[in-house]
Parts: C-alpha cells; sequence; structure tokens
C-alpha cells in the first residue's frame, strides 16, 4: 500500500511513461516466453529428427556385424557414421550385444569393448526420442536392435546441443536489447505526448492551486489553446467561474454591508430614545438653572443630573462608535466590549419586552489576547438574530466564559429553531448557497469573523425551547505569549 501511494505521488507526466515501460517489459516477456517456447520446440523436433535419422543409417550399417559379432566392423561403422553426422554433432556412440555388453564403442579408450554399461549409464533416457540434459548441455538417444523380431543389441548415443542453447542465448540477447531499445522510445515518446496533453491542465492546475491561497485570477487568452477545443472550452469555463465568483464575493460584501447599515438602522431608533430622554431631563435642568441658579442646592442637584445625562448620552455614542468604527477593531478584548454590547441591545430589548439573561466570567485579566472590534459586532449580530426570532416577553441570554487558551461565547434564544440552511451558514464548511440567495447575511459575517479569527462555531437546541449558538475563539498565540508575560 505503501509503495502504491507513493506511486500515485508521482507526476502524470512521469507516472504514465514508467507504465507504458512496464506495460513494454510485460509484453516482451510475454513474447519473448513464447517465442524461447517455440524455438525449443522447434530445436528439440528438428533434434529429434536428425537422432532418428542418425539411428536409423547406424542401425542398417552396424546389424549385421552385430548378429556376427565382428566388433572391427562395428567401429568401423561407428567412425564413418560419425564423420557423416557433423550437423547432428555425435560426442559418444556405443553399440551393446543381445548379452547388453559392449561390442564397439566410438571412444574404445573410455569404454572397453565387453564391459558392460553402468546403470546410470542406461536410466538416462526419457520417454522423447532425445533426452537433454541442460547443466551438460548433452543429449542422449538409444535404439534397439531388432532382426527378425528379436533384439540382438542396443545403440546408445550422446549428442553435443551446445549450439542449440547458444543459438537460444542470442535470440534471447535480440529479443531483450530489441525490446528495451523500443520500451524506452515508447517510455520517451509517452513522457513526450503525456507533457503536451497535460501542459494545459498545468496552467489550471497552477491558477487552482493560487487561487486556493489567495484570489482567484482568470487565465491569460494567450494560454488559451486555439485549436484544442475542449482545453479551450476548459480554461474558458474556469475563467467564467472566476468572474462569477467575484461578482458573488462583491454582491455578497455589498449585501454585508447593507445588513451592518440595517442592523446599525435597527440600533439608532433606540439609540435615539436613550439620547432623547436624558435630553429632556437636561433642558428641565437647564430651566431649573435659570429660573433658580442663584439657590444652592437647587443648582447642585440640576448640575448633578446634568453631568449624568451627558454620562449616558456619552457611554452610548461611545459603545456605537467602538462597534462601527473600523480603526478601533484591531485592539485586544477587553470586558467593556460586551458592556458596550449589552447598552446598544438594551433599547431593542425594551422596545420588545424582552429580558435579556447576562453572564460573564471574565478570568481576573483586564485584556484578552482577541481582537475586540470583530468579536464585539459577532456577538452583536447574533444578540440582535436571538432578539428577532424571540417572542415579546421572551428571554434572550449571553454567557462567556474565558478558559486556558480560548474564549468560549454563547447566545441563546426562545425561537421556533434555526433551519437547517441558515445553521450551515455558521457550521458547513461552504457557506456558500444560503448567501447566494441573500439569507443569513447577519450569520454570514458573524463566520468570516470566526474564520478571520481562527475560531469555530456550533449550533444546539435548548433544552426548554429555542436555539443557542456557541462561538470558541482561540486567543492569538503571539499575543497571548506576551499577555502571559
Amino acid at each position: 500500500m505503501k509503495l502504491l501511494r507513493r506511486f500515485r505521488s508521482i507526476p502524470v507526466s512521469y507516472r504514465v511513461p514508467v507504465l507504458v515501460a512496464l506495460l513494454m517489459v510485460v509484453i516482451s516477456a510475454a513474447i519473448s516466453e513464447r517465442v524461447l517456447d517455440r524455438l525449443s520446440r522447434t530445436q528439440e523436433s528438428f533434434l529429434n529428427g536428425l537422432a532418428e535419422t542418425y539411428l536409423d543409417g547406424l542401425s542398417s550399417a552396424v546389424v549385421p556385424a552385430v548378429l556376427r559379432a565382428d566388433v572391427w566392423e562395428v567401429f568401423d561403422a561407428l567412425d564413418r557414421s560419425s564423420a557423416s553426422y557433423k550437423s547432428l554433432a555425435p560426442i559418444e556412440t556405443v553399440v551393446t550385444g543381445p548379452d547388453g555388453k559392449v561390442l564397439a564403442a566410438s571412444d574404445p579408450n573410455r569404454i572397453a569393448t565387453y564391459s558392460e554399461l553402468s546403470a546410470d549409464y542406461l536410466n538416462r533416457y526419457g520417454p522423447d526420442v532425445v533426452t537433454i540434459d541442460k547443466s551438460r548441455l548433452t543429449g542422449f538417444a538409444h535404439r534397439d536392435l531388432v532382426y527378425q523380431g528379436q533384439p540382438i543389441g542396443t545403440i546408445h548415443a550422446t549428442f553435443d546441443v551446445s549450439h542449440l542453447f547458444a543459438e537460444r542465448r542470442e535470440i534471447l540477447v535480440t529479443l531483450l536489447v530489441t525490446n528495451g531499445v523500443l520500451a524506452a522510445l515508447f517510455a520517451l515518446g509517452g513522457f513526450v505526448l503525456v507533457r503536451q496533453m497535460i501542459g494545459p491542465m498545468r496552467v489550471l492546475e497552477d491558477h487552482m492551486r493560487s487561487a486556493a491561497h489567495g484570489a482567484a485570477e482568470p487565465i491569460s487568452p494567450r494560454e488559451i489553446p486555439a485549436g484544442d477545443s475542449e482545453v479551450a472550452g476548459l480554461f474558458r469555463g474556469y475563467n467564467a467561474l472566476v468572474h462569477a465568483e467575484r461578482e458573488r464575493a462583491n454582491l455578497a460584501m455589498q449585501l454585508a454591508e447593507e445588513e451592518k447599515l440595517s442592523s446599525l438602522g435597527r440600533l439608532a431608533s433606540g439609540m435615539a430614545h436613550e439620547i432623547n430622554n436624558p435630553l429632556g431631563g437636561l433642558f428641565n435642568a437647564l430651566d431649573t438653572l435659570k429660573t433658580h441658579g442663584e439657590t444652592l442646592g437647587v443648582r447642585d442637584t440640576s448640575i448633578s443630573l446634568i453631568e449624568r445625562g451627558l454620562a449616558g448620552i456619552r457611554d452610548v455614542v461611545e459603545a456605537a462608535l467602538a462597534t462601527y468604527r473600523p480603526e478601533r477593531s484591531q485592539r485586544p478584548m477587553t470586558a467593556a466590549d460586551l458592556d458596550d454590547v449589552r447598552l446598544l441591545l438594551k433599547p431593542e430589548l425594551r422596545r420588545k419586552r424582552q429580558r435579556l439573561d447576562w453572564s460573564v466570567a471574565w478570568n481576573g485579566a483586564r485584556e484578552l489576547p482577541i481582537r475586540g472590534g470583530p468579536v464585539r459586532q459577532a456577538v452583536l449580530n447574533l444578540l440582535l438574530n436571538a432578539s428577532a426570532v424571540t417572542p415579546e416577553d421572551g428571554t434572550v441570554s449571553l454567557t462567556a466564559m474565558s478558559w486556558e487558551d480560548r474564549l468560549h461565547i454563547e447566545i441563546g434564544d426562545q425561537g421556533a429553531g434555526m433551519p437547517a440552511d441558515i445553521a450551515g451558514i455558521l457550521i458547513d464548511q461552504d457557506p456558500g448557497p444560503a448567501v447566494r440567495v441573500g439569507r443569513g447575511l447577519g450569520l454570514w459575517m458573524v463566520r468570516r469573523v470566526v474564520d478571520d479569527l481562527g475560531g469555530r462555531a456550533s449550533i444546539a437546541a435548548k433544552r426548554g425551547g429555542g436555539t443557542a449558538v456557541t462561538l470558541t475563539i482561540p486567543f492569538d498565540r503571539e499575543d497571548a505569549k506576551a499577555h502571559a508575560a
């Protein structure tokens, strides 16, 4: 399996030539095996024919001498036959009589006349006409001598078959060299052909890889092949996809900004009441000062009322500015960020006569190594959504807790539950489908914030009804180190 995975990791431009070469090797091995098998069968058939011819001729020549037990005449026949069958390359020929003793041998010094042949010598023959011993490159054959139906002796012949194996080796080398050259040529041709074929795919791969690490760029018209309609169509389709994705991203950004302004407008009406109420008290205090300003107690009381009213207006304005001013989004998060969110949400809750369960368990640190601006925007959007789906006189909840190296924030509502396609904006890998149809843009802004901060979101149904959205945001590593120090 490891070898297969490593092979799959090799680029296609190298993998295909290797496969072609391996295929050629397999085909060459099969062809070579068949050629050599056919050659060996042909050689053995030819050798059997020559051996039978040799034994037939020798039998006719020695039968009269064997009947008379004429050793010299048998030896003379053996000597003449060896010169006549040089193409058969006989090494040794032995003629035995009816009693199995040697009458004559082509090499009398090695096998003496009237001697008996050993059992190994007599048992070396197989079922074929010629039995080949590949280790000694020799062949063995024998022929029984029969006269008038009676056995009168046997001819034992040994042949040199080294030339047959030499021919096989020569053909094997020729096959190997030829097939090797063909395999190399086919592999080289496959490499060149595949490189040309996947050249356009490499261009598309580079653009897709760069798109995965940044903005997608369309393929230049100069890189679109003119003659290849399939590749050209693929490139144009990719360019259309890039343009469509850019338009979708721009549209989503515009819709997100509109959603942001919409939420700001919802808060503005509540903020107007938050500002207008203390303004009425301020004007009354001013009228009191104009009329009774000389009285010390009245003056002090009126000034105190003016200070409290102005402080309330200042808090509301500062909370709104801190939420929607971009240059403040990079500062570390503090407990005041969540307090500002509660202050901004108060008019909306009052309008719908809703309650807010608020629980913030800070870890004692003054600041957390998390960008405060994005977090407060995400929390504000989730609280506004929770308030929108919660009925009047219902309860909206927020629980925040810093734990070890991350911050957990849970926003709960008492609504009917979040639809699956809307929930997918927060928890699915691709939030695109719901965003493309213009749904859940506020949640999409939350998703962008969570992704930018390296966190994750989860959604669960509450036991008493409603939905709980939990954000888990890790601390910035460098900021966390500095914070710890």
